[in-house]
């Protein structure tokens, strides 16, 4: 009878193994099947390639996860300043990813030094392209104080190297942020084996450096067309047959495409609403569905000081606390720093972020406009849409920038700047083309859309003679002043002309930018999220930083509850 019993607790385990091993494989049939034509995919024999096994987007480096959601953007409170430009709206935003903390000197001087050996400042060629990179270091320059310690130091010595970058321009934060996308790309790329091991480091060169929109859009080109570098397949196993009747064929699907689902989105400046958002972490003071008050700073509360009986009185964040005081007296620091202070020395918000008050204010993408127009959209707002394609040569193939055909700008403070880097594709506006009988979007510059001026209102005939340049000029919405700088042909250098008219009305144009947050100059006012300010796009000051953001794809939130229905995080 032991026996039987035995045989039978065998037998019985058995059929549970091959029961199991039979549902996985009818699982894994069905996973691997499509649900339109029933074909195989990922088959090894060729035909529609995907990654079946993707299971969520991971967050690059120094990202974390922001969940997002509705929120009242805006000011809520008195306005002592009586400059009401930020009438409070009801907006959604789509959860995204942010740095944790604001861009350090030392990742900056990570980005320098690649562009230094990439790119040889010492070559005519790419002179330039370093130069423009180049933070501004007389920004901590003042006409009756003692700063030079700064300006030689702040930068470069590694007693700040953990400290937020200052005297970086909007344009060169945003330069930063196409840089990373890149080095980040190829890093998983090479991980994976698309890409030859240490290929960064070893091959790189002005001729040959990668970029992620050039690989994903013509992997062949990629690296300078190096072969031994981008590789086909993972390890370059992929090789061509040949087929019954003797003909050569070469493989298919061998490199990694954003089906593949390895390569992380672009890294960017945050929107405004997104920066906003982020900051005054209502998630907080979410209680169900609702949120219960609303944030005056990025922690709860309506003071700086933290209430927690360990750390009664300090500061919640670095700030001028009054005049002629940036951090208290000795012995009794405030907010232990003077300017800015090592990121992360104060406690993070709600989502996690550290400084989303104080040290620097931070750059976001967006122009300014006094308004935000909530009518138009309240879905991931974002005043600056310029759209671009890429260009197509007469040889019918994407053109690449190369060394003889790169482009830069003279910004109006005389700055040169790179437009596109050697290997990346080269980018034109759209056309009509691209907006024919559209009803999402008519032109490619999309930034004074809205904003009051003649080609803004509904009855605007374009094409007409009001449609010239002149006109456009005439009737624009916003009047400030433009600088010009040009190459002087004779002698060399450049010639500066200040825009000396009386006419100008405002600081407002097209090429000015929202930064948000308050810096270690502002008192405690400027600490609100809401607050928003703008500068030049091309100026650069000691007491504005930045930090990137990502898009998230895929569902809102990673997280499940017991039914399987994504749940929000308390």
């Amino acid at each position: 009878m032991k026996v039987n019993k035995k045989m039978t607790l065998k037998l019985l385990l058995v059929l549970v193994v091959m029961f199991g091993f039979a549902s996985c494989s009818k699982k894994s049939s069905s996973k691997n099947s499509s649900t339109a034509t029933g074909w195989k995919i990922n088959d090894k024999k060729g035909g529609f390639q995907y990654a079946s096994n993707f299971k969520k987007q991971e967050a690059a480096p120094g990202l974390i996860a922001i969940e997002g959601g509705t929120f009242t953007m805006g000011k809520v409170q008195d306005d002592v300043m009586h400059d009401w430009n930020n009438t409070p709206n009801q907006q959604h935003v789509q959860s995204f990813f942010m740095d944790e903390h604001e861009v350090t000197n030392l990742m900056y001087l990570e980005y320098l030094d690649w562009l230094k050996r990439i790119f040889d400042p010492n070559d005519e060629n790419y002179k330039n392209i370093y130069e423009g990179a180049l933070p501004d270091t007389l920004v901590w320059r003042d006409r009756l104080g003692y700063n030079e310690t700064m300006t030689n130091n702040y930068l470069r010595h590694p007693a700040y190297k953990d400290y937020p970058v200052v005297g970086v321009n909007w344009i060169q934060a945003v330069e930063f942020c196409k840089w990373r996308t890149n080095r980040v790309n190829e890093d998983i790329l090479e991980k994976n084996k698309y890409l030859k091991k240490d290929a960064k480091l070893m091959d790189a060169s002005a001729e040959k450096s990668f970029d992620t929109e050039t690989y994903i859009n013509t992997p062949s080109q990629a690296f300078g067309g190096d072969e031994e570098i981008v590789l086909k397949g993972r390890g370059g196993k992929s090789k061509s047959t040949t087929n019954r009747a003797g003909e050569t064929v070469e493989p298919k699907n061998v490199y990694a495409q954003r089906t593949s689902g390895l390569l992380q989105p672009e890294y960017r400046l945050p929107t405004e609403a997104e920066w906003e958002y982020a900051a005054v972490a209502n998630v907080g003071n979410r209680e169900f569905n609702l949120y219960q008050g609303q944030k005056k700073y990025p922690w709860s509360g309506s003071y700086t000081r933290s209430g927690k009986r360990q750390v009664r009185g300090d500061q919640l964040a670095n700030f001028k606390q009054g005049k002629g005081d940036y951090g208290g007296i000795a012995g009794w620091s405030d907010d232990g720093a003077d300017i800015t202070q090592v990121v992360k020395s104060y406690p993070p918000n709600d989502f996690g972020l550290y400084d989303m008050a104080g040290n620097v204010s931070e750059w976001v993408a967006d122009v300014y406009r006094p308004i935000v127009d909530d009518e138009a959209n309240d879905f991931n707002y974002y005043r600056g849409n310029v759209y671009m394609k890429n260009k197509i040569g007469q040889d019918g193939k994407l053109e690449l920038v190369s060394t003889e055909t790169i482009k830069y700008d003279t910004l109006a403070n005389g700055k040169i700047i790179a437009r596109s880097l050697p290997g990346q594709i080269a980018q034109v506006p759209v056309d009509e083309k691209e907006t024919y009988l559209r009803q999402n979007f008519d032109k490619s510059d999309n930034r004074n859309y809205r904003d009051g001026d003649k080609q803004s209102i509904r009855y605007y005939k374009f094409g007409s003679e009001d449609d010239s340049e002149a006109t456009k000029e005439k009737n624009r919405m916003y009047d400030a002043p433009k600088h010009k700088v040009s190459a002087d042909t004779t002698q060399g250098g450049l010639i500066r002309k200040y825009d000396t008219s009386s006419k100008r009305t405002t600081l407002i144009d097209d090429n000015v930018r929202v930064y948000k947050g308050g810096s270690w100059r502002d008192r405690a006012y400027w600490l609100d999220p809401a607050q928003r300010r703008f500068f030049p796009q091309d100026i650069a000051t000691d007491d504005i930083g930045f930090r990137c953001a990502m898009s998230k794809v895929g569902p809102k939130s990673n997280k499940k509850s017991a039914k399987g229905k994504p749940k929000a995080s308390r």
